[in-house]
């Protein structure tokens, strides 16, 4: 079971304001907790309390006096049906509460007898299944240490709780070479929509299956951060696998394809990024074919950004599509080296409404076409598929050395 953990050591009692990385392999909408998997027990050391996720969430923990509690605010879990907080007792804890405070953000309350600090909040991540344990471990304290890192409110007012901040530092925040990467990948299509299709095979799946063989490899070599925008056969929208991206705080997005062309007009792997003027009309209909499933689910992918708003990402991508750029052409150098086989023209651009993020240097690899014989093959090698996870890998990490280096440039 492939597991990623996400720590927070606390000395005393302070106001923690903390973000797991989101670094399940889905993101849905609504998190739900399982009470089979949630606890709270006494320990050695204090109290453990263990809390079931069908996936994680952005979350923040204080302590807060009037009365004496410490809370854990969740981004969008469902308690509903769990009745968690009367199934959790423990020495030292008068009650727990759990449930909405507002919308989006749920909580739970553990209202203390005695003053205690937290110790350790650990979230383990199965990256096989995407579900989530949050571990919180709470020690005594004397009532001094307390109050002096507790936060005063008064029950039944809510107090303002901001958007989670590791979240939008991350997202403003440009690697320099000196941590793990944050990848998001997106396996194309899914649900409804198999995207291409030929001899029982569809593009969904396929590109879902390298997908995770691709998370695998970036994680066990490379030591990243990998997510997927979906793992299983699930429809996402275009612009919710980007949302996805901006909340895990990804510092690099990759779209996942094969397609299908007129017999014979492509073969090979290419890499694409954005632009308003497609490299030629195959291009320009492919991005077309991708923005469709969109539209046909409901999706209207019509910019309703106001002049402003549109102004601010503009300038964004003036900065970050560089940054594509060189991603796509480092993808591209690696992916050759690794496979050699290419389309004639291995390096495109399209308005793929999936590169569109203004912060996050983005790419769509088009691994081969399904209408290809000689692709179709190589796609269902699993020798091939490993060979082009490892040409990848290489290019990541090109990519990185050459974007610190740059960042280095501009600090200075």
């Amino acid at each position: 079971m492939g597991r990623a953990v996400f720590k927070l050591l606390a000395a005393g009692t302070v106001l923690l304001s903390l973000l797991c990385a989101v670094t399940a392999q889905e993101l849905r909408a609504i998190a739900r907790v399982d009470p089979g998997l949630s606890k709270l027990v006494a320990t050695s050391e204090g109290l453990a309390l263990t809390i079931g996720l069908s996936q994680p969430v952005p979350y923040r923990i204080e302590t807060r006096v009037d009365p004496m509690r410490l809370v854990i605010e969740f981004r969008e879990v469902d308690f509903g049906g769990s009745d968690l907080g009367s199934k959790m007792s423990a020495p030292g804890i008068e009650h727990v509460d759990a449930g909405p405070i507002r919308e989006g953000w749920s909580q739970i309350e553990l209202f203390l007898k005695d003053p205690m600090a937290l110790v350790t909040a650990e979230m383990i991540v199965d990256q096989e299944i995407g579900s989530a344990l949050l571990d919180v471990v709470l020690a005594p304290v004397d009532e001094a240490t307390f109050l002096a890192g507790a936060v005063r409110t008064d029950l039944g007012l809510e107090p303002q709780t901001p958007e989670p901040v590791v979240s939008a530092e991350r997202a403003l925040t440009r690697q320099r070479g000196d941590r793990p990467l944050v990848v998001m990948l997106d396996p194309g299509h899914g649900g409804f929509d198999p995207g291409a299709e030929r001899d029982g095979y569809t593009e969904a799946d396929l590109m879902l299956q390298f997908g995770r063989e691709l998370q695998d490899h970036l994680v066990r070599e490379a030591g990243h951060t990998v997510l997927l925008t979906r793992t299983d056969d699930e429809f996402v929208p275009l612009p919710e696998r980007v949302a996805r991206a901006r909340a895990a705080g990804a510092d690099v997005f990759l779209s996942l394809h094969a397609d299908a062309l007129i017999a014979g007009e492509a073969s090979g792997a290419r890499v694409y990024t954005l632009s308003e003027v497609a490299s030629d009309e195959a291009s320009a209909r492919l991005a077309e074919q991708l923005d469709r499933a969109s539209l046909l689910a409901g999706m209207d992918l019509t910019d309703q950004d106001d002049t402003v708003a549109t102004a601010l990402m503009d300038l964004a991508r003036t900065e970050v599509q560089p940054r594509s750029n060189r991603l796509a052409d480092e993808l591209v150098a690696g992916i050759s080296a690794a496979v050699g086989e290419m389309h004639r023209r291995p390096r495109m651009s399209a308005n793929f409404s999936v590169l569109r993020a203004p912060d996050i240097p983005s790419a769509l690899i088009e691994l081969g076409f399904l209408s290809s014989d000689e692709d179709l093959e190589r796609l269902l090698s699993e020798e091939w598929r490993a060979e082009l996870a490892e040409g990848i890998r290489v290019a990541l990490q090109a990519w990185v050395v050459g974007d610190a280096a740059e960042a280095d440039l501009i600090r200075q």
